[in-house]
């Protein structure tokens, strides 16, 4: 027993293998969630399968089914990359996004308070538009750009650079126009293009009932952390897509929740005063609360 821990504490290097044991879990933690919030779930199940079996073959000396799943795991590789190119993309742009010890790589313009102002004017501009879109079931479809850069999109559409309000929106949308038929990209809180063609998502679960509409705004979705707004032209139903998911039947207070949540830049917290400042700014309004209350006396 002694030689053994001796060999452990020999081998084991305390400091660098721990790190590189937290690092190989977190990683590993961080596909298995990106697995779970993405439809590769059922794919990944099966890859895992796939490899059980080959590992019994080797166990059980099944040459023919071995040299079988060792050519379809070899050439799998590149079948992988192809269909699981949406999750690779995202995730990298996952890596991307992710802040390190509090400092974001290729980090842009921090949001100030215009900035907040504008993300929450234009929240309810698109809230109202889309109550009022629903109403007369108009279909509408709009984009509301986050970290992703939507300039290849923007690119295919009219730029417009104007501020966001319902009247705007619902002109857009209405039938007959020339843009009715694309989707807005709002950045920063404006409307900055309009008739935009959007990816469309290649899911096969998604209902007969929703259009074209809804497949462009799940793929925009898939393919970027866009949050996107559908109001459908058949039902007036106003619908969410956000990372893949569809987001059905939402009102204009859940919409507004939504997306004052996900679109909205946080308040900036309020910088700490060193303690002297507290001391001192408590003894004032204490010496003043004093001086009134001798005043009424």
């Amino acid at each position: 027993m002694s030689d053994f821990l001796n060999n452990i504490r020999v081998n084991f290097n305390f400091p660098s293998d721990i790190f590189d044991i937290l690092v190989v879990a977190f990683i590993l933690y961080e596909v298995i969630q990106l697995v779970r919030q993405t439809r590769t779930a059922q794919l990944a199940k099966g890859i895992l399968v796939l490899m059980m079996v080959w590992l019994a073959a080797e166990v059980l000396q099944l040459r023919t089914l071995r040299w079988i799943i060792g050519g379809i795991m070899t050439y799998g590789l590149v079948a992988l990359v192809v269909v699981f190119q949406p999750e690779l993309r995202r995730a990298l742009e996952q890596v991307g996004r992710a802040n390190l010890f509090g400092i974001q790589v290729f980090r842009p313009k921090a949001p100030d308070g215009d900035l907040r102002a504008a993300w929450q004017q234009a929240a309810v501009a698109v809230c109202d538009a889309a109550e009022r879109l629903s109403e007369t079931k108009t279909g509408a479809l709009m984009v509301l750009e986050r970290k992703t850069n939507l300039s290849e999109i923007i690119k295919t559409g009219t730029v417009l650079n104007a501020d966001v309000t319902p009247e705007l929106l619902g002109t857009i949308f209405y039938v007959g126009t020339p843009l009715h038929d694309g989707a807005v990209v709002v950045r920063d809180g404006r409307v900055e293009a309009a008739g935009c063609f959007l990816p469309l998502s290649d899911n096969l679960e998604i209902g007969k009932d929703m259009g074209t509409r809804h497949r462009a705004a799940l793929g925009m979705s898939e393919n970027s952390d866009a949050v996107v707004v559908v109001v459908s032209e058949e039902t007036g139903i106003i619908s969410l897509a956000k990372n893949g998911v569809l987001i059905r039947r939402l009102d204009r207070q859940n919409l507004y929740n939504l997306l004052e949540g996900d679109v909205v830049p946080p308040a900036p917290e309020e910088k700490k005063q060193p303690f002297w400042k507290k001391l001192m700014a408590g003894r004032k309004n204490h010496g003043d609360e004093q001086q009134e209350h001798t005043a009424e006396e």
